[in-house]
């Protein structure tokens, strides 16, 4: 027997399946948005919407925008002869929040991951050897996760981008293995970036 309305079942199922949203708090979600006026319901929907119709990845670094090059890419300003090589977009949020990168970055949008059955052709390795091998880019600085699988494709891309002679460096994070980039915080990032070294 059905206790709550299939639409609400339904609604709940959706956010369950957003990443560390369980079933508790899915549930909570629902009922919250469903005790609010229609207009902020409609807002929601509308921003939901709108997000999947006009964001999408910058052509030169991966990284999401709703234009047709994202700012930093744009700003010439950045040191685009240094990249900053990133597994996902929220990492380029931790990196901008220390103040101290001036470079540019590229985003694989995940790491090599053979137990999720992610493997190098489903990351965006193909654009970032393309953009470094048209020339001008002296140096790469890996900042994956310091773990497993962030290391390993770290290494990987650092044998792919040695015949192209270019510097390839790694962050010296000085935070416990395992950990993620996304909550260092900004003293944390800058010893990284200062102490980085050859890979």
């Amino acid at each position: 027997m059905r206790v709550f309305p299939a639409a609400l079942e339904r609604l709940t199922e959706q956010f369950a399946k957003l990443p560390g949203i369980g079933g508790k708090t899915a549930q909570r979600l629902a009922f919250y948005l469903l005790s609010q006026p229609q207009e902020e319901a409609e807002e929601f929907a509308d921003a939901l919407l709108e997000a999947r119709k006009s964001v999408h990845l910058c052509p030169v670094c991966q990284n999401l925008t709703d234009r047709d090059i994202c700012p930093i890419c744009e700003d010439e300003e950045r040191d685009h002869g240094l990249v900053c090589v990133v597994a996902e977009p929220k990492d380029v949020v931790a990196m901008e929040r220390a103040r101290e990168y001036h470079g540019v970055y590229h985003v694989l949008h995940g790491v090599i991951s053979p137990l999720n059955q992610v493997g190098p052709d489903d990351l965006r390795i193909r654009e970032l050897l393309e953009r470094v091998g048209k020339g001008g880019v002296r140096e790469v600085i890996m900042a994956t996760n310091p773990d497993t699988e962030g290391e390993a494709t770290a290494m990987y891309l650092s044998r792919l981008l040695r015949p192209l002679e270019v510097r390839v460096t790694r962050l010296a994070y000085g935070i416990p293995v395992g950990s993620q980039l996304e909550y260092a915080d900004e003293v944390t990032l800058l010893r990284a970036l200062e102490g980085r070294r050859d890979i």
